[in-house]
């Protein structure tokens, strides 16, 4: 939203499975969903998806991501073992340019630039990744005013500033003492806990967190200052009653100590939200399902289909903030709660009725129909209103 004052997106890369092995742009990928103890691999194609965040309310509250890019990041071909030296060199080159990490900043660059160009210089660019785009290729080449949020891992080699009071000889420190890994951090009882307030997984939770500020980090360079954030796994029950269990913690970086901390932490869980945009995309609306061999068509097609997805939840967040987002009263069944925010098969369904309502000898009939058989319940046909409450 405009009178916000960040601007939040998420960056992740998906895989979309293909059967043909002609079809320009795919190969085998490891497979994110395979066993930790068994690495799988898949044939498909992969693409880079970033997303805004929106959100009505400031503070604790949920949001909806928009996709606003969906590119197709294809890999380069190995040479073989009797590919001249100049080949070999040329695919070393090449592979710095199309990996994910290279890909990734590039669409970060691309965003800041035309937030720029729409008059949006002055406001800071919040984008949240997960541990693959943590690294050095993404953290150095960074454009103004964006910070950046990603995972760390727990072992981390981090290090606190130097100490200007200790003269040495030679040249100037630029790094202090190191410091504990973010896993011996959590279990440490030295650095204080902080708790803070947070929208996650339909509520407001409470996390305990621990800050530590101006941290350095070799890989991103010397002149880098960090914040790590790390984050207690939360408990929850399965059941009423039921033991309790525990997630998983979590160990967070930020490139920009001015942020709040509770904004932080907002913004990283939001970044569940386009994990939903990707199965919403593939399940609902069949993304990477078309059966095309065009080279520019197998980028192209997907990306039409993530816009009109897209194009639905703004139009969705739109009637929202005209005090216009009424959805079809809930069926008995469903007991999820009424202040989450409408799914995608549940605008897909209010939109069915806008068309529906549009054609007068189908609907209106329909309505008619059924008030002159309000007192034969069983001869109306329910099939045409159950229409409007399918799940898939």
């Amino acid at each position: 939203m405009n009178d916000h004052e960040y601007i939040v997106s998420h960056m992740d890369d998906t895989l979309i499975h293909k059967s043909g092995k002609k079809i320009p742009g795919t190969s085998w990928r490891r497979d994110p969903l395979g066993p930790p103890f068994h690495t799988n691999f898949i044939w498909g194609q992969r693409f880079i998806q970033v997303s805004l965040a929106t959100s009505i309310t400031k503070g604790p509250c949920q949001s909806r991501s928009i996709p606003i890019g969906f590119h197709h990041c294809p890999g380069i071909k190995k040479p073989n073992k009797k590919a001249t030296p100049e080949a070999i060199q040329l695919f070393k080159e090449q592979i710095k340019v199309v990996n994910l990490s290279a890909q990734g900043v590039l669409h970060i660059q691309n965003l800041r630039k035309e937030l720029d160009q729409d008059g949006y210089e002055k406001k800071k660019l919040i984008t949240s990744v997960d541990g693959g785009y943590t690294n050095k290729t993404v953290l150095r080449h960074l454009p103004h005013a964006t910070c950046l949020i990603g995972r760390i891992r727990k072992d981390a080699k981090l290090f606190s500033l130097p100490d200007e009071n200790i003269l040495v000889r030679g040249r100037k420190r630029k790094y202090g003492d190191a410091l504990p890994t973010p896993e011996k951090i959590r279990q440490s009882d030295e650095y204080p806990t902080q708790s803070i307030d947070a929208w996650a997984a339909g509520k407001v939770h409470n996390f305990k967190i621990k800050v530590i500020q101006d941290v350095k980090w070799r890989t991103v360079g010397q002149n880098q200052l960090l914040t790590l954030i790390i984050i207690k796994p939360l408990g929850y029950r399965l059941a009423k009653g039921s033991a309790l269990l525990y997630r998983d913690p979590a160990y967070l970086i930020s490139t920009d100590s001015e942020i709040a901390i509770a904004d932080l932490l907002q913004f990283y869980i939001w970044r569940w939200e386009i994990e939903v945009n990707f199965r919403d995309e593939k399940t609902l609306f069949g993304c990477g399902e078309t059966q095309v061999r065009n080279s520019l068509s197998v980028s192209s097609i997907p990306a039409f289909i993530t816009a009109i997805y897209g194009f639905l939840h703004l139009s969705m967040l739109k009637k929202e903030l005209n005090n216009q987002g009424v959805l079809l009263p809930k069926p008995k069944w469903d007991h999820s709660d009424e202040h989450q925010r409408p799914s995608t098969m549940e605008i897909i369904n209010l939109f069915r009725l806008t068309i529906w309502t549009k054609l007068k000898n189908h609907f209106y009939d329909f309505v008619k129909n059924q008030n002159e058989l309000r007192s034969m319940r069983k001869e109306a046909d329910p099939m045409i209103s159950s229409m409007f409450y399918c799940r898939k």
